[in-house]
């Protein structure tokens, strides 16, 4: 039986949240420094029926490794 690979692209609101130290950022300013941005040290929460799907696709899913680092079998 043939297997397939299902892809979704989606739209979904996150929550992005991190404990810092209050040294981290000037709460006088509101500037948080190198936290304005978050990162993989952020943890992240998806807003439940937040997401939209864009565009979904499938293909026929082979489970052998695409390895490009071997050399293809020669045809002599």
């Amino acid at each position: 039986m043939a297997k397939y690979l299902v892809r979704h692209w989606i739209n979904v609101d996150v929550v992005a949240e991190k404990v810092v130290d209050e040294a981290d950022i000037n709460t006088t300013t509101n500037d948080l420094g190198k936290h304005k941005t978050p990162d993989g040290t952020f943890s992240f929460v998806m807003i439940k029926g937040s997401e939209k799907i864009n565009r979904t696709t499938y293909e026929i899913y082979d489970e052998k490794l695409n390895d490009s680092s071997q050399k293809p079998p020669s045809n002599k």
